[in-house]
C-alpha cells in the first residue's frame, strides 16, 4: 500500500506536515509506504529535523504550490507541477493508493473530480465527517461542505455513500440514517427536506429512520448517520468544533471532550470518487497530519471505493 501526502499543503506546512509524516511512519512502520509530495530539499531538512530517516520515504519533487487563496480550478490547471496536481497524477495512474492533503480544499476537490473522477452513477460526491458520541460510538455527518445546494436525489445518494462509510470504516452494523430537519414529522421542513424524505422513506439501499432535529446531533441511539446539504452540515461541524474550543478555554476536559478535537480524526474522505482522497483541516498540526495519514490508510484497507462501485452498479 502506498499513501501519498501533500507536504506543502496547510497553514503550517511544510514543517508540521513533515513532522506528521514522521510520526505516522513511526507508527505504521512497514504496513504502508508513505510518498511525500513537495520541495525535496525542504522535505529532507524537516524530516531530518523531526528525527526521521529520509530513506523511510519516497519523495516526489514539486516546484509549485497551490495557495489557499488561489482559484482552485485555475491553479490546478496552471500549476501542473504543484504538490496537489502531482499527487492526483500518481493517484489517477494507480501509482499510489490514496492521497491526503491539508492544503486547498477547492484544489483537492477539483483534482478529485477531474482526475480520478466520480464513480459511475454518483451524481455528486460528498465529504463525510465523523465525531464521537459520549458512549464512544461515532456519528457520521454528510455533507459537510462540498455541495452547499443539493437536490433530493443527491441527498438520497449521500445516505448510500455515508452508510457504506459507516459500515466499513467504523464498523457500524446496518447504520440508522436520519435526515436533518426542523421537526420529526414527515410533512415538516422546506421543499428539499420534504421531497428527500419522500424518496428515502421506503429505501432498500439503507436503513432510513426518518427526520431528526438539531438536538439529535449527539444522540446515542436515534441514528448513526446524519444526512443534510453541505451548507447545513458545515455549520453543524463548525459548531461542534466551537463547543470543543469553548470547553477547552474554560478548562473543562475529560476523556470524551478530548475526543471532540478534530486532530484525532485528521481529515474527511471524499466519498463517491474512484480512489481514496482525504482532505485535512488547513490549521492541522503535526498530530492532525499523522491521524490524517492513518485515516487514509483505513479507507484504503476497507476497500471502500470498490464497495461503493458495487453499490452503484
Amino acid at each position: 500500500m502506498k499513501i501519498g501526502v501533500d507536504i506543502m499543503g496547510g497553514d503550517f506546512a511544510p514543517v508540521t506536515t513533515s513532522i506528521g509524516a514522521v510520526l505516522a511512519k513511526n507508527e505504521i512502520k512497514d504496513a504502508a509506504e508513505i510518498v511525500l509530495f513537495g520541495d525535496k530539499s525542504l522535505i529532507e531538512k524537516h524530516v531530518k529535523d523531526a528525527g526521521g530517516n529520509i530513506n523511510d520515504f519516497t519523495i516526489v519533487h514539486s516546484t509549485e504550490v497551490i495557495g489557499m487563496g488561489e482559484h482552485p480550478a485555475k491553479a490546478f490547471q496552471q500549476k501542473p507541477n504543484s504538490s496537489i496536481a502531482l499527487g492526483f497524477k500518481l493517484l489517477s495512474a494507480g501509482e499510489i493508493d490514496g492521497f491526503a492533503s491539508a492544503g486547498s480544499t477547492g484544489a483537492m476537490l477539483v483534482g478529485a473530480m477531474y482526475t480520478v473522477k466520480s464513480i459511475p452513477g454518483v451524481i455528486r460526491p460528498t465529504i463525510a465527517a465523523a465525531y464521537p458520541r459520549p458512549s464512544g460510538k461515532y456519528m457520521i455527518l454528510a455533507d459537510v461542505g462540498i455541495n452547499v445546494d443539493c437536490k433530493p436525489d443527491v441527498l438520497y445518494q449521500y445516505a448510500m455513500l455515508a452508510s457504506i462509510y459507516a459500515q466499513n470504516v467504523f464498523g457500524i452494523v446496518n447504520p440508522k440514517i436520519g435526515l436533518m430537519n426542523v421537526g420529526e414529522e414527515e410533512e415538516k421542513g422546506n421543499l428539499l427536506s420534504r421531497t428527500a424524505h419522500e424518496l428515502m422513506k421506503d429505501s432498500k439501499d439503507f436503513n432510513f429512520i426518518g427526520n431528526i432535529e438539531g438536538n439529535d446531533v449527539f444522540s446515542e441511539d436515534k441514528c448513526d448517520v446524519i444526512i443534510t446539504d453541505g451548507f447545513t452540515g458545515n455549520v453543524i461541524l463548525k459548531n461542534i468544533e466551537s463547543v470543543y474550543t469553548l470547553l477547552k478555554k474554560r478548562n473543562v476536559q475529560d476523556d470524551y471532550i478530548k475526543k471532540l478535537n478534530f486532530e484525532d480524526y485528521g481529515g474527511t474522505p471524499v466519498l463517491g470518487v474512484n480512489s481514496s482522497v482525504m482532505i485535512g483541516h488547513g490549521i492541522s498540526n503535526e498530530f492532525a497530519i499523522k491521524n490524517m495519514i492513518h485515516h487514509t490508510k483505513s479507507i484504503v484497507e476497507s476497500r471502500m471505493v470498490e464497495k461503493i462501485k458495487e453499490a452503484f452498479k
